[in-house]
């Protein structure tokens, strides 16, 4: 028979898979319709509207938390992510950004969205950060096109890799391929050739597919 402290902690932990439930079923809404409806999260959750209102006061901070979760992902992929060779940490970054791509998705959609652009802005500074950070190196040493000032620079790789992440939704370009496009992309934007950039990607140890293929920043 179970235990009065048993029983007492099984709605603690209904409680968080049912938080859970409703984050992982508004991330995936929202990844294919910014304004996914209510309804459409709690029907994926499995949970009814009461269910919804024990652990959140309204949708709009449903989609804070949502907003939350996937920047504290994007943020530890790149706190994790470099490289002495500024192109090819750029590349990384992005090429492990794509392994999270769901997250990058809602985030990319938030991110142009009222009244959720500001605080998706905020939650993703430390990625802006870290890339612009990489961009500045590449310039000094002389690896990256030093024609543009880094801020608008790293804007510019951010804008290429989200491109080919929202393409790949909509086109169902695969892991292997989406991987390889969005490294193109955002090394083409850094300033090199078509083929120096394949070359990199096909020549550089970090860039391996076994390296970055998870999105997991300890990969």
């Amino acid at each position: 028979m179970p235990s009065d402290i048993d029983a007492g902690r099984r709605p603690r932990r209904d409680a968080t898979a049912n938080r859970e439930a409703l984050l992982a079923a508004a991330a995936d809404a929202l990844a294919e319709a910014s304004d996914a409806p209510l309804e459409r999260i709690t029907s994926a959750a499995g949970l009814t509207r009461r269910a919804f209102y024990g652990h959140f006061a309204n949708r709009d901070e449903l989609v804070v938390a949502v907003i939350d979760v996937g920047a504290a992902r994007l943020n530890a992929i790149a706190a994790d992510t470099d490289d002495p060779h500024a192109p090819t940490a750029i590349a990384l970054l992005g090429a492990r950004l794509w392994g999270a791509v769901e997250h990058v998705r809602v985030l990319a959609g938030m991110a142009v969205r009222e009244p959720y652009s500001a605080h998706a802005a905020e939650a993703l500074a430390p990625v802006r950060d870290r890339l612009r950070a990489l961009v500045e190196r590449g310039i000094a040493d002389g690896t990256v096109r030093p024609d543009i000032r880094p801020d608008v620079l790293a804007r510019l790789v951010e804008s290429a890799a989200i491109a080919v992440l929202l393409e790949a939704a909509v086109t169902g370009i695969d892991d292997a391929e989406g991987r390889r496009l969005v490294m193109l992309a955002v090394l083409g934007t850094a300033g090199l050739s078509w083929q120096d950039s394949a070359e990199l990607i096909d020549t550089a140890p970090a860039l391996a597919a076994p390296a970055v293929a998870s999105g997991d920043p300890t990969a």
